[in-house]
């Protein structure tokens, strides 16, 4: 049984989802976030959150309540889809 509701488990692997995406693989991310490979595909767990906020510079409720990633935002760039429209 988890600790995280539902829903912070969906936004804990959607941002983890990101975080992989953003180091190029899951074993750069276990190593990004100081966790072995196994505990990282665990994924959704108090520890993957705080090693992922810690990560990204943001707070603990960003990860939990899925303002990180925020929406739009490219894990290869960083760019959001909306500076692309308006810089043509």
């Amino acid at each position: 049984m988890s600790e995280l509701t539902t829903k912070e488990q969906a936004n804990v692997r959607a941002a983890l989802t990101f975080v992989r995406a953003r180091c190029g693989s899951a074993k750069l991310a276990a190593k990004a976030l100081r966790v072995s490979l196994p505990t990282l595909r665990t994924s959704a767990t108090p520890l993957i959150v705080f090693r992922i906020a810690r990560f990204a510079g943001v707070g603990l409720d960003d990860v939990l309540s899925g303002k990180y990633p925020p929406p739009g935002v490219c894990p290869h760039c960083g760019r959001r889809k909306e500076d692309d429209l308006t810089a043509r």
